[in-house]
């Protein structure tokens, strides 16, 4: 059977060639008993895909049925898949077949595969390598001869990682993956679905069929389609039956369109954190935005001191915030060591007696609102204060670690760091 008599019968519409390698495979396949897994988002017709694996297979005289794995219970799932026994828990009043056992022979679609329970899907594993499954509430081992086509919308490897789905019954599954593309890959398809549902409805209703504009086909065309085929077909129902006119221009079909962003930037969204980013850009934006809070937050208190020689009797309070900030867990708070540094060489010592100081440009008409323009490249600040300490101390690591608050192995470490040469 060719590729069109094929789209014919099960209703498919479109030319791309995603959507064409998708039908090959699942032709290709359809002869076989391998399990199946169907791969797309919502709304893509992954079910009609497991129609015609079914019904051009040796089995297609053989019952078929489709199981939405999300829309069962957890509690109730184990006995609709596998039966139960009479008893075998509260309102179990008489024994009851599963769909393994009602479909034996036939072929099972298990929609939304994502959403099965751990303890069910070992239970399915068992059915998938050897054709066997105990009731509810039975020790009897039952063998049944079903094919498996499962689908699902989520990305089943990343469930892995988390821990939500079996490593082992993933790959059992995707034996032989088909992925159905989304229809905003589909650009050159768009139209002629829109066409299709439009002639539908106008058949249904009794009503003439809706005609687009150019600019309308635009519109089509550009809409991102989070819904998919399903969200066409809506669109299309609700312009057939509500539009006035029924050469519909962009402005009247955009009443119908759901509102959508152009902008893919990054957002943070409220959760918990393993899943508040999606990648590491968003984690690098997150980084540098607290980063440039706290260096503010820094640079008020550093300002204030200097401005303010009252508030040295609290610089030893100072001194312990920056010392806490620095040995915090948080990842975005190891960076402000050389603005450490900096106020440590401003801080009478426990003798009483203030380093010298550091020359710094401080315009004291500066209003609270203010923010002070300067350099804020750590590793530029620390390498200055590092020199000036050398040469206070006329190239004395020890004392000049002292001053600087930091070992003097550590000072070793950052002299070869920076390249600075013993004074």
């Amino acid at each position: 059977m060719d590729l069109q008599s094929i789209k014919n019968r099960f209703g498919i519409i479109g030319n791309s060639p995603e959507l064409n390698y998708a039908l090959e495979v699942a032709v290709q396949v359809a002869s076989t008993d391998l399990t199946v897994l169907i791969i797309g988002e919502s709304g893509v017709g992954k079910e009609a895909f497991s129609s015609i694996i079914h019904s051009l297979s040796p089995r297609k005289h053989n019952p078929f049925i489709a199981v939405n794995c999300g829309a069962i219970p957890e509690g109730t799932i184990d006995s609709e898949l596998f039966g139960h026994e009479k008893g075998s828990f509260t309102g179990a009043v008489d024994a009851r077949k599963g769909y393994f056992e009602t479909v034996n022979g036939g072929t099972i679609f298990l929609d939304e595969i994502g959403e099965m329970p751990l303890g069910t899907q070992a239970r399915l594993l068992r059915v998938l390598e050897a054709g066997e499954y105990i009731r509810v509430g039975s020790s009897k081992v039952q063998k049944t001869n079903v094919r498996v086509v499962a689908a699902t919308n989520k990305d089943l490897l990343q469930l892995v990682q988390q821990n939500k789905f079996r490593e082992d019954l993933y790959y059992r599954l995707s034996t032989v993956p088909i992925r159905v593309p989304p229809l905003s890959s589909r650009k050159e398809d768009i139209v002629l679905l829109f066409r299709k549902f439009a002639a539908d409805f106008a058949d249904k209703y009794k009503t003439p069929a809706v005609q687009l504009t150019d600019d309308a086909k635009e519109l089509l065309l550009n809409y991102p389609w989070p819904g998919n085929i399903r969200e066409l077909k809506n669109i299309a129902e609700q312009v057939s039956v509500l539009a006035k006119d029924k050469i519909i221009s962009a402005k009247e079909l955009s009443r119908y369109l759901q509102p959508y962003s152009s902008n893919r930037l990054p957002m943070v969204m409220p959760g918990n954190t393993q899943q508040e980013f999606q990648n590491e850009r968003e984690i690098l934006y997150k980084l540098f935005f607290d980063l440039k809070k706290d260096v503010t937050e820094l640079k008020k208190m550093f300002i204030e001191v200097l401005q303010n020689p009252a508030l040295a009797s609290q610089s030893s309070a100072l001194m312990q915030s920056l010392q806490d900030l620095k040995s915090s867990h948080d990842p975005y708070h190891q960076f402000p060591a050389a603005l450490q540094l900096e106020m440590h060489a401003h801080m009478p010592d426990s003798h009483g007696q203030q380093h010298a100081p550091i020359t710094i440009g401080v315009d004291h008409n500066i209003q609270e609102h203010e923010e002070v323009e300067e350099n804020l490249n750590i590793m530029d600040k620390e390498k200055e204060l590092i020199i000036k300490a050398l040469k206070k101390h006329n190239s004395k690591r020890k004392d000049a670690a002292l001053d600087l608050g930091i070992s003097e192995r550590t000072l070793y470490r950052k002299l070869k760091e920076y390249d600075i040469e013993e004074l």
